[in-house]
Order: structure tokens, then sequence, then C-alpha cells
């Protein structure tokens, strides 16, 4: 009998693929007639290249949950609920981290199962730190002060401006998104990019090529720099062995009367393709992966950053990443959900970009919020004409 191959698509970073080959791995030895074989993307490709042009190509996908309106629309991977135990089901709903399980959830049915779970949290180098004698940041303030020494890092690429700016509106007391006219209204936009070019004004212009990945990268290879506010959190940079540095993930610092600051979820989702001609065996797979005994054991250990909370609060896994987990999971709880509507990832991948050049150059706020919701129409437009396309 000819072996069944299974192709999958991820993204490039250690957190991304190695989990998945090690999951494949054991997979293969105990159904000696499966093999999966997995292909990553660049984190930029991950962000910029639609899925829909991979689900043909694909039994396995590894999904941003903005996607899944489109998904939902296009009816192209699979409703898992419908092939997945309501034991199960059950089980990844009361375990979720944050809004993490909920997030691949939409028009009822559940299009992808919450592998990974991720948000912007601080991150600090303890050791440098402690030998200038510097407190963690607990404010804004202390923020500002430790990014005009120079020690702050934060990623300023566009996408990762986006996310912060939904946290700023957040901060100023308004949640974006309410309804179809704008993204947030003018006065408190107007609060949110201001109080983004406090922080942003102070930090060297190569932050503003800068990716989370990139942050993580720079705090533990040199000393430059000390302390992140907010960026999308990497447990494998608080591993021992992964970096030359160990970095220290905590809580975001509170903001004026606001309190602590809410960041914006990320993570990821594995789902499956409505085209696979083995989707059984890749939904057995998803099942495996996904399941609290391997997340919280065989998952953690190669690197993966679960999305079942039974993994965030064993003790292994906490031990393993210098706590990383109790840590950020007070953050992830708090975590913002950005929009999943069709046409949602138009916006998202452009309307970071007046964001960014206001944040570099300066200029009048009010005209990059006018750009956004031009933005915001165009992205609302396009789903009004797939639907009527379908």
């Amino acid at each position: 009998m000819p072996k069944v191959v299974l192709k999958g698509i991820t993204w490039g970073h250690s957190r991304g693929i190695t989990p998945l080959l090690a999951a494949s791995q054991r997979f293969t030895e105990l159904h000696p007639d499966v093999e999966i074989v997995w292909k990553k993307r660049t984190l930029q490709e991950f962000a910029d290249l639609p899925i829909e042009n991979l689900i043909r190509q694909y039994d396995l996908l590894i999904i941003d949950h903005p996607w899944v309106g489109f998904a939902a629309d296009a009816k192209c991977v699979l409703p898992l609920d419908r092939y997945l135990s309501k034991e199960y089901m059950a089980d990844q709903a009361a375990h979720t981290v944050g809004q993490s399980h909920e997030s691949y959830n939409i028009d009822g049915h559940q299009w992808a199962l919450a592998i990974d779970a991720a948000t912007p949290a601080a991150s600090y180098r303890a050791d440098l730190l402690e030998k200038h004698n510097t407190p963690v940041p607990a404010t804004w303030q202390d923020v500002l002060d430790l990014a005009k020494e120079g020690k702050v890092a934060a990623p300023a690429i566009p996408i990762d401006l986006l996310m912060n700016f939904y946290m700023f509106c957040l901060a100023h007391g308004r949640e974006p998104f309410t309804n179809t006219h704008e993204v947030i209204d003018n006065a408190t936009g107007i609060l949110a990019l201001e109080t983004m070019r406090e922080l942003y004004s102070l930090l060297p212009k190569e932050q503003f090529k800068f990716n989370p990945i990139a942050v993580a990268e720079a705090m533990s290879k040199t000393d430059k720099y000390w302390y992140c506010p907010f960026a999308y959190c990497y447990s494998n940079y608080a591993r021992k062995g992964y970096a030359d540095k160990l970095l220290t993930y905590t809580d975001l610092v509170s903001f004026g009367k606001t309190g602590l600051l809410r960041s914006t979820i990320g993570g990821t989702g594995l789902a499956v393709s409505l085209y696979s001609q083995h989707p059984k065996i890749a939904v057995q797979f998803a099942e495996k992966v996904v399941s609290p005994g391997f997340q919280s054991t065989f998952y953690t250990q190669h690197g993966g950053q679960p999305g079942h909370g039974l993994a965030w609060a064993d003790e292994e896994a906490n031990r393993l990443t210098n706590n990383f987990f109790r840590s950020v999971l007070p953050t992830m709880e708090r975590g913002y959900m950005r929009p999943r509507y069709n046409g949602y990832l138009h916006f998202q991948d452009h309307a970071g970009d007046p964001i960014q050049a206001y944040l570099q150059y300066g200029g009048n706020p009010e005209v990059v919020l006018e750009q956004i919701n031009a933005i915001y129409a165009k992205s609302l437009q396009n789903n009004k004409l797939f639907k009527q396309s379908i």
C-alpha cells in the first residue's frame, strides 16, 4: 500500500516549524504509512501572502486568525467541530489561552485549532538591569525615561505599529472597529498616535525595520538594548541555550488611570484544507498535536508556544522557559482580538503604512486617521464584493 503524504505550510521560525517537525516525526513513527512534509514561509510572507493561494497545495495550514472570515465565507478549510468530538472541542474552549480558541471560531464553526498563543508582552535583560541597578519599568513614564537613555527596543514595522495603535486606542478608553464609518473616533485616534510618537521618536531609526523577532535577536545577541515594552512574545528566547543571552518576559506597564495596557493577541491556528485528499488523517494529526497532553509536553519541549491553557500552567513548561508562560498569561487574558471579517486583511496589510510614516517623520495625525479610514472603507467594500460573487 502506498504511503500517504500530507503537506503542511507554516512559518519559518523555530517556534513555528520545529515543534511541527518533531510532532510529524513522532506521528510517522506511530503511523508508518503516513508522512508529513512541512514547508516554511518567512514571518513577512506569513503576514502578507494570502493563505487562499495555498489551500489547494497543502493539507495542513498554519494560519493567522484574521483569515477565518475569508475561510468561513469561502468554505475552503474544514469546520473542525464537525470532525472532532464534542468533548474534545469543549476541552479546547475551556482551556483557551485568552481568546485564542474563540479567535478561530466564526459563523458557528471552528475553522482552526489554537495550536499556538501569543500577544505583545514586555521583555528585558535581567542581567543588564541588575548590573546597572535599574528597575524593570512599571509605568509608561518609566518606559519613556529608559528610552531616553537609548536602552529600549520595540518593533516598528507597519503591521506591529498597527497592532500597537489598537492597544493605545484601548489605553485611551475606546475600542476600535465599533462601527463601519471609522476605525476610531478622531479624539481617541489622535491621542493614540501622539502617545505612540512619544516613544517612537526616542527610538533608533533602525528599529523601523525591526519585527518582533529582530527585537528579540538584538536583545539576546548584544547588550545594546535592555528592555522591550511590547513585542509579540517568543518563549524560545527565554530558554537556556537558544540564544546567547536569556530574556525574561513580563506583563505590560500601567498607563495612567487606564491601568495595565491591553495588547492585540496573535498566535496561530492549525487548519485542514477542504481540498485535502486525506482529510481524516489530517484531522487526526491536528487532534493529536493540539491535545492537552501533547501540548503540555512534547510540543513545548521542542520549542513550541502552545495554545492550550494546561500547557501554560505546567510546571515543567515554565521551568524550561524562565517562567515565561505564567508571566505572560495575564497579558494574554486581557488581550484584544482583532476583527476577522472577510476583507480585514486588506486593511491590515496597508493601514500600518501611514502610521509608520507619521511616527518616523511627523505630520498631521488627523490626516493619518483619514488615510486609515479610507483603507477601512475599501476593506469593507471588498467584503461586500466577495459576498456578491459567491
